[in-house]
């Protein structure tokens, strides 16, 4: 379990980090999002001890956290880092032995990440030789072939595409199966909304959201219908605290409410026009919502 309290980190006048506090349990993702600078990196890098914090504790199964316990950390930089004229094998058995695993015990496992993460190309490849893609997939099974227990992931699915996306994410959710604590960081509020258990927003280093990310959601009520029936759009715009976002089709928008009670009048007003609705989906933001919102918050 890594527990992380008051943790705050200044660069001159700029407060990257302030003040923040968070638990993950095994078997556990965290997501960590905020806009470009909100202090999601920084927050990485002080958790792996590579800068100082000017305040704050961080824990691991409840002690203070030791450099012995970075052998069983799995990191994955935004920027990624491999050696192009090194052969695939030869970088993950490097990588391994720099976290404290032998030879012997990396090698049986590469050909089995491989097929894992369906990388294109032979183990005696060199990097250099391979698309950026299946780069990526190497720098990724780099960073949890040593099976760790706390895994961090800066920003993973930048540049995959969606098939190797959903790789990733089955790839994060074995880890949590087996009782490893994940934290990533993604622009992509869909991949966070699927995966995650735990959410924190962070804008100029402050913690402005911090949950579950369901409870999240439903915190800010469900204001936003699905609706496919009878009613025109003519009828719906009559009802007061209704805004059209999106027609999909005949009869059929996508709709915000200023009040999630408003719901109940449009389901009464469909019901009489006809004893069919085809589609009656009344649910709160999405989190790329929530993340508009908030970021934006700033600025009013």
């Amino acid at each position: 379990m890594l527990e992380v309290k008051n943790l705050t980190k200044r660069f001159g006048d700029m407060t990257a980090v302030d003040e923040m506090s968070f638990t993950i349990p095994n078997g556990q993702i965290l997501g960590l999002i905020g806009q470009n600078g909100a202090g999601k990196s920084t927050t990485f890098r002080l958790i792996l001890n590579f800068i100082d914090a000017d305040s704050g504790t961080i824990f691991w199964d409840g002690e203070p956290i030791t450099e012995e316990d970075y052998n069983i950390i799995g990191y994955l930089p935004e920027e990624r880092g491999l050696y192009p004229k090194v052969t695939i094998e030869d970088q993950l058995i490097y990588f391994g032995r720099l976290r404290g695993k032998a030879k012997e015990e990396i090698v049986p496992l590469i050909d089995e990440w491989m097929e894992k993460f369906q990388v294109k190309g032979k183990k005696t490849d060199k990097v250099k030789s391979l698309s950026k893609g299946n780069q990526q997939k190497v720098q990724l099974i780099a960073t949890l072939i040593h099976n760790p227990k706390l895994v961090i992931l800066d920003e993973p699915f930048s540049g995959l595409d969606p098939v190797n996306a959903e790789l990733l994410k089955t790839g994060i959710l074995e880890l949590k199966e087996k009782g490893s604590c994940v934290i990533f960081s993604s622009h992509n509020m869909e991949n966070v909304e699927k995966i995650c258990d735990h959410l924190i927003m962070l804008r100029d280093g402050e913690t402005v959201l911090d949950g579950d990310v369901q409870e999240i959601r439903e915190s800010f009520g469900r204001t936003f219908l699905e609706i496919e029936s009878k009613l025109s759009e003519e009828e719906l715009l009559e009802i007061n605290g209704v805004t059209i976002l999106d027609k999909k089709g005949d009869n059929h928008y996508l709709i915000k409410l200023d009040k999630p009670e408003i719901g109940q009048d449009i389901f009464k007003l469909a019901l009489e026009k006809s004893d069919y609705i085809q589609i009656f989906n009344q649910q709160p933001p999405t989190l790329e919502d929530i993340f508009k919102l908030k970021v934006g918050e700033e600025n009013e």
